[in-house]
């Protein structure tokens, strides 16, 4: 709760003189009758708000506005997951924490004091993971439905990257997630000539729990990937390393391989195709969404209050 409190106090202070009479008990917005109070904004974006590490009062405006939009989002598609009757069962939200914990190889305990630090209990956590289980239900159904792939497409786009379609089954992925203080950019080069193994500099600079076993994460869920990682790692050939990347406010490397190494085998066609269609869908799945959420917030009624960006 420390960073919590810190990082309300730094947008307090932050904003112009006019807008310090802004008290958490106010109204950041109202979405068809639905209040978010400022309350509510300052905690849903004080994880965003301490990564950005900044003072500058038109950075933190823009992250709080972001964060909002968000927010507003939610609303929106939690009203249509109710027109659409889609509900997320407590059981499933239980298959998706197991899924975590298994993934970053967390006791219940250990999860539960990785929240505590974030100023998270387990019962929100779960209500976090509820309303993105459902956003992913209902623009599933009404996005990803109206998003075609033909097989022309699948086709011209197997021709053109076949040198990189290598069946995936098997494969694990090591995150490294380099602590803020790290030489990241040198680092990512010494691994990426060979000069340090991708393991030992988990163990020496990596964040995460599991850097003492090389970040390995065990076998990839390729379903369960989010769209921007997907697609990162379907580039990646089994046994390489990626270029240093930002994720979340944090530099980043992936290593893509398989246990036991192995030659890595070219996918036919019709093995690539669901692959290669989940890539294609990516890019219009986006463009769909965007149109989607203009939909929704045209037909809403959305009052904002936030104070007046800063110039």
């Amino acid at each position: 709760m420390k960073k919590f409190v810190l990082v309300l106090l730094l947008f307090v202070l932050a904003l112009p003189s006019a807008s310090l009479a802004v008290q958490l008990g106010k109204i950041a917005a109202v979405v068809n009758g639905k209040v978010i109070t400022m309350y509510d904004l300052q905690r849903a974006a004080a994880s965003e708000l301490q990564k950005a590490r900044t003072s500058d009062p038109k950075v933190i405006d823009s992250v709080m506005r972001r964060v909002l939009d968000s927010m507003i989002l939610d609303i929106l598609v939690g009203e249509e997951a109710k027109r659409l009757k889609i509900k997320i069962s407590p059981s499933e939200v239980d298959e998706r924490l197991t899924e975590i914990m298994k993934a970053n190889r967390f006791s219940k305990k250990q999860f539960e004091a990785v929240l505590a630090k974030e100023g998270l209990t387990i019962a929100e956590f779960r209500k976090n993971v509820e309303r993105q289980m459902l956003n992913q239900r209902v623009l599933g159904a009404e996005v990803g439905r109206r998003t075609i792939v033909t097989p022309e497409e699948v086709k011209k786009y197997y021709e053109e990257h076949k040198a990189t379609l290598y069946d995936r089954k098997g494969l694990h992925m090591a995150v490294l997630v380099y602590h803020p203080k790290a030489p990241a950019e040198t680092v990512s080069r010494q691994i990426l000539h060979g000069e340090i193994s991708f393991a030992s500099a988990c163990s020496k600079y990596s964040i995460l729990p599991n850097r003492d076993k090389g970040g390995d994460t065990g076998p990839i869920d390729w379903n369960r990937l989010n769209p921007e990682w997907g697609e990162r790692l379907s580039r990646m050939k089994p046994g390489t390393v990626s270029e240093l990347f930002d994720s979340r406010g944090f530099k980043t490397q992936i290593h893509l391989f398989k246990p036991g190494g192995g030659p890595a085998r070219i996918l036919t066609l019709r093995e690539a195709t669901p692959m290669i269609t989940d890539i294609l869908r990516q890019p219009k799945n986006k463009d769909r969404f965007t149109e989607y959420s203009a939909q929704l917030k045209k037909k809403a009624v959305i009052d904002i209050r936030l104070p007046p960006a800063p110039k």
